[in-house]
């Protein structure tokens, strides 16, 4: 008996170690990874390629930054404080309008937009506004959070290439050809406008003339929300390495707004780069989803072309259904942490943080300078493509009907003064 107790105590004894063993390995393992990816990003800080922030401006504040407090902002997925717990060196910021403004006043929607983020930028000591790859490691270097500028949709240059080169002015260094809708020039992923419509030109001639404006100005030229074609078109027409600025893998998630592994290996030979989205709608193709659903369209896009291609373009603030686990943009450590533990190494990481946006961006910036002996493009889109009421004809003023009621007009006058005469006689 004495014996049996001993056993079951020994028994009891070696089962609580085990378990005391297990909880502190598990323990020290959690723990590891999540010092593994803080320390990976303090040492390479994210640059992220897309953030709606400034719409979120728009509808709550009406762009009154007066009204609000960037550091501690409530209605919005973003602020100061949460880019900076989010190890977030580098924002490009949206200047989006809705395609609805496409025809009328969407020029100086985008306008407005640009303004908002530049004075943002500018006004809050802990950011940064940057044009350039020499002004983002600078930025670094200060611990700014560097602000980039792009225009979120080919609409808000209302098919202008001086409307374009006044943006790029205004610090704008990158552009999506499309939104939701289709411009005159080039395609949109989504049918939810039915507008511009046509059959087999995908990418127009003036179409092709934005994307070389874009080369020859160092702006980035922005795949998200175009139609497969249009972004084959533009592949095989750029000069410069191309962006998805937030999009992810077709393969795991069967949406438009993703890409297909065929357009990736096209998108290698560019050199380019794919900034996966973590919206949920996108990444687990329904509302309810997961850091693993957004670590499977990492994966995947690495088994395909390398991890060399990729970067994060999370498109927080632009939609309000985000993975749990990454509900803002302090949550970035998560999806590195959950990398890690797939046997991710941190030279990859490094890689998708920021080290492939500056290539892209360098080589961008190289293009332009390769091209700065081109003059800018005067290419011009017909009135029969653009179909915009609200265009002014510049021309002279039709004075034929003027001219043909001028001796009418004299008989007029004369009539009036024979009947003055005789009234002053009388």
């Amino acid at each position: 008996m004495c014996s049996r107790e001993l056993l079951s105590a020994s028994l009891w004894y070696l089962s609580l170690r085990a378990l005391v063993l297990f909880c502190l390995c598990h323990f020290i393992s959690g723990y590891s990874e999540v010092d593994r990816a803080n320390e990976l990003m303090s040492k390479y800080p994210l640059i992220d390629g897309h953030n709606d922030l400034p719409l979120q401006l728009r509808i709550h504040y009406n762009n009154s930054l007066s009204l609000t407090n960037l550091s501690q902002l409530e209605h919005a997925s973003t602020s100061i404080s949460r880019l900076q717990a989010g190890h977030v060196q580098a924002q490009m910021f949206a200047a989006y309008v809705m395609c609805g403004a496409q025809q009328k006043d969407a020029v100086r929607l985008t306008l407005e937009q640009i303004d908002v983020i530049r004075r943002m930028c500018t006004e809050y000591q802990d950011l940064v506004l940057v044009t350039s790859t020499r002004e983002l490691r600078e930025a670094e270097m200060r611990h700014k959070i560097a602000c980039l500028i792009s225009v979120e949709g080919g609409h808000s240059i209302d098919s202008s290439l001086p409307a374009l080169r006044m943006f790029y002015q205004l610090g704008v260094r990158s552009m999506s050809l499309t939104h939701t809708c289709n411009t005159p020039w080039a395609e949109s992923s989504s049918k939810l406008y039915n507008v511009f419509q046509r059959q087999g030109n995908s990418l127009t001639g003036f179409g092709k003339a934005v994307v070389e404006e874009m080369n020859r100005l160092g702006m980035m030229v922005d795949l998200s929300h175009t139609s497969w074609a249009t972004a084959w078109a533009v592949l095989n027409h750029s000069r410069a390495p191309v962006i998805f600025s937030h999009s992810s893998s077709y393969f795991i998630c069967k949406t438009s707004r993703n890409v297909p592994d065929e357009l990736l290996h096209e998108l290698k030979k560019n050199k380019g780069l794919i900034m996966v989205n973590f919206y949920s709608p996108f990444t687990s193709c329904n509302h309810e989803g997961n850091v693993s659903h957004v670590a499977d369209h990492f994966d995947h896009v690495k088994k395909v072309i390398g991890a060399e291609f990729i970067g994060i373009g999370g498109d927080y603030d632009g939609g309000k259904s985000f993975p749990k686990g990454l509900e803002d943009v302090s949550k970035y450590p998560a999806i590195i942490q959950e990398l890690l533990r797939r046997n991710w190494t941190e030279d990859e990481l490094a890689d998708v943080l920021r080290r492939n946006f500056l290539r892209v961006f360098e080589e961008v910036e190289k293009v332009r300078d390769w091209l700065s002996h081109l003059r800018p493009s005067e290419a011009h889109i017909s009135l029969e493509e653009v179909q915009n009421p609200c265009r002014l004809v510049l021309k002279h003023p039709d004075l034929s009907s003027t001219a043909e009621r001028k001796p009418f007009n004299r008989l007029v006058l004369t009539t009036i003064l024979l009947l003055s005469l005789l009234f002053w006689i009388d």
